[in-house]
Parts: C-alpha cells; sequence; structure tokens
C-alpha cells in the first residue's frame, strides 16, 4: 500500500461515513448504501486508479441522485 491508497481510502470512507451518518439521521436508505459502499470498497478494489474512478462515480451519484 502507498500513500495514495492510503489517501484515497481515508478520504472516500471519511464522506461514506458523514453520508451513512446523515442517511440513519434522515432514514434515508438510498444515503445508507451508497456511504456504506464507499466505506468498504477500498478494501476490495486491487488497483489505485480504479479506486479513485469508483469513489468519483459513487460520490457523484451520492450528490446528484437525490
Amino acid at each position: 500500500m502507498d500513500g495514495y491508497d492510503i489517501l484515497g481510502s481515508l478520504l472516500f470512507g471519511t464522506i461514506g461515513l458523514v453520508s451513512f451518518m446523515i442517511g440513519r439521521k434522515r432514514s434515508n436508505t438510498k444515503l445508507m448504501i451508497i456511504g456504506a459502499l464507499l466505506m468498504g470498497y477500498p478494501y476490495i478494489v486491487p488497483s489505485t486508479l480504479l479506486m479513485y474512478i469508483i469513489g468519483v462515480i459513487l460520490t457523484a451519484v451520492l450528490f446528484l441522485w437525490r
């Protein structure tokens, strides 16, 4: 694991945690699912570039799908 992997997992994990907490507070299942995906996917994605691409897509879905 290099620094970019750690930075990406920390960044997208934090966004996912906040999304999950807000979704739980508002009883919004979509926010909770996307938040859980953002927190968990960095552990199973093998490449750094793919991790950032998936993270940007999930974050865009989080903000555009209201």
